[in-house]
């Protein structure tokens, strides 16, 4: 069986014999895996109201753990986006009241954003479901592939230096 990037792969070897094109074989793969992971999450969401972001933001609150607090600082690390981009999806969300902002205790500078009751049940009704629709979208492989799949998917985020969310 094939897929669209062996007919890219097939093409290039045809036009250029004389470059090795196997990393794209594994790049194009991972990007039009996450493309298509991307869509069906999307879509997901979308059946609930809410944006894949507003997810992100709300479960990386609710795993924090009590009280369902980070500085936007954290969140931002967390969803690897600019400053500007968290504060705008904090103000869409606050406005949603899915999360607010609140004084830091220890710091009077800073605010963080905590979980809303709402977000806190948001967030609780959907978690259960979107791991099952994720499960569905990695069906075609069984236990073992999975376990590779993301030692390997690990070995390549460090080597890139993607190592903490700190």
């Amino acid at each position: 069986m094939s897929d669209a990037v062996d007919l890219v792969l097939a093409q290039w070897g045809r036009e250029r014999p004389d470059v090795d094109v196997w990393p794209m074989g594994i790049v194009g793969r991972l990007s039009r895996l996450s493309r298509l992971l991307d869509i069906r999450l999307k879509e997901f969401f979308a059946e609930h109201d809410l944006e894949r972001w507003e997810f992100d933001v709300m479960a990386t609150l609710r795993r924090s753990g009590p009280p369902y607090e980070l500085t936007a600082g954290a969140l931002n690390r967390a969803a690897m986006i600019t400053s500007g981009a968290i504060t705008n999806r904090i103000d869409r969300m606050a406005k949603r009241g899915l999360v607010e902002r609140v004084p830091d205790e220890t710091d009077r500078r800073s605010v963080r954003v905590r979980l809303t009751e709402r977000g806190w049940d948001t967030v609780e009704k959907l978690v259960g479901p979107h791991t099952e629709n994720e499960a569905l979208l990695l069906a075609a492989l069984g236990p073992r592939e999975r376990d590779r799949l993301a030692g390997t998917l690990r070995d390549l985020l460090e080597s890139l230096g993607d190592t903490s969310l700190d």
